[in-house]
């Protein structure tokens, strides 16, 4: 019998992307970015100290709105017209957009582990992290392995595994995160990065422990289809 605990995805919980960007115009376009509508993080429950966003792309089309949820319909914000840099790095990724946002983890804060549902290449989606600012005091941990992103960098993982992130550091980190739809051009970049694109995923692969992350947040957004999921992941 396979020891679930010590089970492994086909697919790696984290890629860095073979694209990297300008820090010096990330950060440019940072500074426009610096007004008074960076939002708290909604889940308060998530994290320690100071967790805050703003949006580019979001459902409602304002730059407060930061809620990221699938299948739902998204559009520029206005500030994103006033960012020349972070519009051509959207652009650079030939597929359907969901929310894109500036993330900025506070200085001695913390992000709590967690697993966020339906995020992973296999679900059809992925999350992509640009590092604007950040320093080897910041530590993401993404299913219990330090991901190691530099500014300018461009990565990938796979927020279904469990994640978190800590900033030790005396000043904050901002990322650039796009929320990407899987398509046959992401497809092909992941063939590069040595992706099996026609794995598919089974609930079995997770431990116990990681299952009832799983299901404590379904349960945090109850839906028909959350708690279908739920009942099938109780039923394993």
């Amino acid at each position: 019998m396979t020891n679930q605990s010590s089970f492994k995805p086909t697919n790696p919980s984290s890629c860095q992307l073979p694209i990297s960007f300008s820090i010096e115009r990330l950060q440019q376009d940072l500074l426009i970015c610096e007004t008074n509508l960076w939002t708290p993080h909604f889940n308060t429950g998530r994290y320690e100290g100071n967790w805050t966003s703003v949006s580019l792309r979001s459902q409602s089309g304002k730059e407060t709105d930061i809620l990221s949820f699938p299948d739902k319909e998204y559009k520029n914000t206005p500030l994103l017209d006033s960012c020349s840099y972070f519009k051509e790095i959207m652009d650079w990724f030939e597929c359907e957009k969901e929310a894109v946002r500036l993330l900025r983890l506070g200085s001695d804060s913390e992000i709590k582990e967690h697993v966020d549902n339906d995020t992973s290449y296999e679900d059809g989606f992925f999350r992509i992290h640009v590092p604007i600012v950040t320093n080897s005091e910041v530590f993401f941990y993404v299913d219990k392995k330090l991901v190691p992103m530099k500014m300018g960098e461009c990565w990938y993982a796979n927020f279904q595994r469990p994640h978190y992130v800590q900033n030790k550091s005396s000043e904050p980190r901002v990322h650039l995160t796009l929320d990407c739809i899987r398509n046959e051009w992401s497809d092909n970049l992941f063939s590069q990065m040595g992706f099996d694109i026609s794995y598919t995923p089974n609930n079995d692969q997770y431990s116990e422990e990681e299952k009832q992350q799983i299901i404590a947040e379904l349960s945090r957004n109850p839906s028909e289809i959350n708690n279908q999921i739920i009942a099938d992941l109780q039923l394993k």
